[in-house]
């Protein structure tokens, strides 16, 4: 098996009220609607965020993305309108920083992360 994309599902109850925000969170509009109920965002290449209608199942996301500077980002998103939670330290250098969405999803905004931690660090 090759996987050739990865799509993280975010389940919200009002799609235009979730694209308006997502729309703020990402700096843009999304990068396609593929049906009435669905709009997306590449945030890398094969590796898509998908904004989905379900209400039932609203606001049990959680999606991690990892950024190359965690204060400039939030102080980026911050600007555009979007509330930031307060950033914590986590373990080996890792910061975290929670946002939720208007259904109450967690995008979580990480610091430090890197695909190999040494033992020390």
């Amino acid at each position: 098996m090759t996987v050739q994309h990865v799509l993280a599902v975010v389940p919200v109850s009002d799609l235009e009220n979730a694209r308006e925000w997502y729309s703020r969170l990402f700096d843009r509009d999304p990068d396609n609607n593929p049906m009435p109920t669905l709009v997306e965002w590449q945030v890398l290449a094969g590796a898509w965020v998908q904004v989905f209608v379900d209400p039932e199942r609203a606001g049990y996301a959680q999606v991690n993305l990892a950024v190359d500077d965690l204060d400039a980002a939030v102080a980026d998103v911050a600007g555009r309108g979007v509330e930031v939670g307060e950033t914590a330290d986590a373990n080996k250098g890792v910061r975290l920083a929670p946002i939720a969405d208007p259904d109450g999803n967690v995008i979580t905004l990480i610091g430090g992360f890197r695909p190999v931690y040494d033992e020390g660090r």
